[in-house]
């Protein structure tokens, strides 16, 4: 993978140079052809694929399957995303919504 010296952003490779795949800053620049064996481009990601955590977003990720309670209605159903909020060596956090309510809080492990 090479990135974008100008914004950070994954460069795929157009034409026979890297361009980056932020709209916003539309740099290019030379392969690293150290690795050019190496580089691959993928379909970008579509709208179907996000998981919106937004608050008020229309939220849906994955159904609970374990016992869990709203604090607000008494639900025993929600949905739940993974974020990994602290650093690598710490274990993810769960962000919760009530199918009931639309209640959200979170869970550290």
């Amino acid at each position: 993978m090479q990135f974008c010296d100008e914004c950070g952003s994954m460069m795929v490779s157009r034409d026979g140079r890297m361009a980056c795949t932020n709209e916003d800053c539309g740099a290019t620049a030379d392969r690293d052809e150290g690795r050019a064996a190496e580089f691959v481009s993928t379909d970008e990601q579509q709208n179907d694929d996000v998981i919106e955590t937004e608050e008020g977003s229309n939220f849906e990720g994955k159904p609970t399957d374990d016992d869990v309670t709203c604090d607000e209605c008494g639900h025993g159903e929600a949905w739940y995303t993974i974020k990994q909020t602290a650093s690598a060596d710490e274990p993810p956090t769960r962000f919760f919504k009530c199918k009931e309510c639309g209640h959200r809080w979170r869970e550290y492990n």
